[in-house]
């Protein structure tokens, strides 16, 4: 999935126009043989709790023309925005007030308690902040969002466009276009430390400053979702690696090295991996809702009571105090009136201000959190079960473009949430599926163009087998997580469609083919996505790939390959994982994009200068790229053989996984056809 130069969001519901009763089925005997009785704890919270048969009723279609997709309709924030205003104007004295689209935990997809941003503005995108002041409204957005965000925000709101010449960020508008001497509102909760500290400076520049208040739109936000505190799961060794005392003991190391008293882990899938549990809390992401603070003698892991069982008790173990989820501010106020002279706790650089403050500036350290680092360099048992549950996801996803192709080739109407629909019932036949890494980008023509469109009845297109259709979906198992995006056409392509493909599929094959010396981020090798592209004066505005968790969210930090700043901070090494998705898009026109789970590994080369080791890539996402789609005469050699030879590996790991003489096996073994 596309990520921003890093990162979706959607409302918490996986809606399916289709019977349950199958997927339930499935998804019940596959997570019972993976997890025995544990098996109904993520089945309950993932299908009864977010999919309910009541939630799930097919929305009658609407009589609009063939193929059409109506554009999402604006929401009207007129009355929300007013009681805001009055909120600010009567009762805080500020002048503007600061909605993000992140929780107290950083989340970049959060629970729908938490679509502060979406609610007041009406714009549901995954990536974007507001400013509220008492005159204007503005929503910062990034490239993969302008589309929709343009279509979602009504009159009352300015769509500002990050990133375009002569656009400010969201701090400098702040600093710009409100009078010196603003009190400007923010929620501490839902602010990094780090971000707070370096406004404050730019504002104490004009005479304006930050006040921290509770969060407004929670107070004017009538029937707001409750927090939800789903029962937790535990995972074992054989598919960790290390229990989660192994990784404390790694992390208290790491902690004594930096010489600090101890550390708040604030990420959700930070405290995920670090203590083998997994929940259903949030959309799409097995996560849930906790803290943990680690000193040298003790484990604070704070939870909400109704998500602990009998089970996750007994895998925690006596060396771990399970606390009440919100009493960590209390703990860590106590803590910082015990803390020895001159010591301090390492907050992450995404740990929020409110942390900050009951800690006091005096008793902390920022800097990037050592979990996150521990996190994304995965181990043999999780680049196991990556590599495995790629192979699943692959048959599932050949499955489906062979069932789609035979659809409309015998001239059926799918419209475009009915493909998705049907995807995820592929998905749910395979061993270990939980649920979708994120919600399916099934678009046909002109959706392709919206970077993260999501299909949604009854706005749904018809797909039209004579235009470009773009696929980007992914799977949560217990045994890691997928992202892959194919493109295909059912008709007969243009040569402009064709010379567009062709040119993304060579940065593709750049990024994949590629060798480089440790050190190398993926900063340094962004141009390389981007090079056969930019021959043609074409482009894309996202970044070309993120890495992905295991059997966590689909997109992981610290590192990635794109052209913002910050993937020059961490270099790529053995056992990351790092997407490959170059793409490009013509508004109202088509979408293209290829992409693929790559691993980072250890390359033998004839040489090592400077006695530095070299790295490249193992592609573990094996689905056919539509070879009918590709000009040959753009392609070198060496291109030409990358091809056939990715389409043998297809052939050899997944006609495997097929039922003989299905579908999907007749179209795997054509589609994974060598060019001449």
């Amino acid at each position: 999935m596309a990520s921003s130069h890093l990162h979706r969001h959607a409302p918490r519901l996986i809606r399916l126009s289709r019977p349950l009763s199958l997927i339930a089925t499935k998804q019940a005997v596959n997570l019972q043989r993976h997890y025995g009785s544990q098996a109904s704890l993520l089945l309950g919270n993932t299908f009864t709790k977010q999919m309910s048969p009541s939630r799930l009723q097919r929305v009658p279609s609407l009589v609009f023309a063939k193929y059409a997709h109506t554009a999402p309709a604006a929401t009207s924030t007129t009355d929300r925005l007013k009681k805001l205003r009055a909120l600010m104007q009567t009762e805080y004295n500020v002048s503007a007030f600061v909605v993000p689209s992140e929780d107290a935990h950083q989340s970049e997809y959060v629970a729908e308690c938490d679509e502060r941003r979406a609610y007041i503005s009406g714009f549901t995108g995954s990536a974007g902040l507001a400013i509220v002041s008492l005159e204007s409204a503005a929503l910062f957005t990034d490239g993969r969002y302008f589309l929709q965000a343009s279509q979602q925000l009504d009159s009352n709101w300015t769509l500002m466009k990050s990133g375009l010449p002569d656009v400010p960020t969201w701090q400098e508008y702040l600093v710009q276009n409100l009078p010196s001497g603003s009190h400007i509102g923010i929620d501490p909760l839902v602010f990094t430390a780090t971000d707070a500290h370096k406004l404050e400076k730019e504002l104490a520049k004009i005479g304006s400053k930050l006040v921290p208040v509770p969060n407004l739109v929670d107070q004017i936000w009538d029937n707001r979702p409750r927090r939800p505190a789903n029962k937790l799961m535990t995972l074992s060794t054989e598919t960790t690696g290390k229990t989660h005392m192994e990784k404390i003991q790694q992390l208290r190391q790491e902690l004594e090295k930096r010489g600090v008293a101890g550390c708040v882990v604030s990420g959700l899938d930070e405290v995920a991996w670090l203590f083998n549990l997994r929940g259903s809390d949030v959309h799409c992401n097995p996560v849930f809702f906790a803290y943990a603070v680690i000193t040298p003698t003790s484990v604070n892991l704070y939870l909400q009571p109704e998500s602990v069982t009998s089970n996750v008790r007994e895998h925690l173990g006596s060396d771990i105090t399970i606390k009440p989820y919100d009493s960590i501010f209390d703990d860590l106020q106590d803590l910082s009136s015990t803390l020895p002279q001159g010591e301090k706790v390492l907050l992450g650089t995404r740990t929020n201000l409110a942390m900050a403050m009951r800690l006091g500036k005096k008793n902390v350290v920022e800097a990037r959190s050592p979990v996150i680092d521990a996190k994304a360099i995965k181990n043999d048992a999780e680049l196991s079960g990556m590599r495995q549950c790629h192979l699943r996801d692959a048959a599932a996803v050949i499955n489906y473009f062979a069932w789609l192709e035979e659809k409309l080739a015998s001239g059926d109407a799918l419209d475009e949430a009915d493909a998705a629909d049907k995807l995820h019932l592929f998905r749910s036949q395979q061993k270990g599926f939980v649920g979708p890494s994120f919600d399916t980008i099934s678009s046909t023509g002109p959706n392709g163009a919206i970077i993260h469109y999501k299909p949604e009845k009854p706005t749904a297109a018809t797909i039209n087998p004579d235009l470009m259709y773009l696929c980007d979906s992914g799977g949560q198992y217990t045994d890691g997580t997928t992202d892959i995006t194919r493109t295909l056409h059912f008709g007969n392509p243009s040569s402009h469609e064709k010379q567009c493909f062709t040119r993304v599929l060579q940065g593709h094959i750049a990024i994949d083919s590629s060798v480089f010396p440790d050190g190398t981020t993926g900063y340094l090798l962004d141009i390389l996505s981007r090079r056969a592209l930019w021959s043609d004066g074409l482009d894309f505005r996202h970044g070309t790939g993120h890495g992905v968790g295991a059997f966590l969210n689909v997109h992981e930090g610290p590192h990635g390959c794109g052209t913002r700043i910050s993937f020059n901070e961490v270099a790529l090494v053995p056992g990351m994982t790092l997407t490959n998705e170059p793409g490009y898009y013509e508004d109202g026109k088509f979408g293209i994009r290829i992409e693929n789970v790559l691993l980072v590994q250890k390359k033998a080369t004839k040489h090592q200068f400077g006695g530095k080791a070299f790295y490249g890539f193992e592609h573990i996402t094996f689905v056919p790229i539509q070879t009918k789609l590709i000009e040959r005469s753009l392609l070198s050699p060496s291109e030409v053989d990358w091809i056939n030879r990715y389409h043998a590996e297809c052939l050899e790991k997944v006609l495997p996984l097929l039922v003989k003489d299905s579908p999907g096996y007749h179209w795997l073994k054509r589609e994974a056809k060598s060019l001449p």
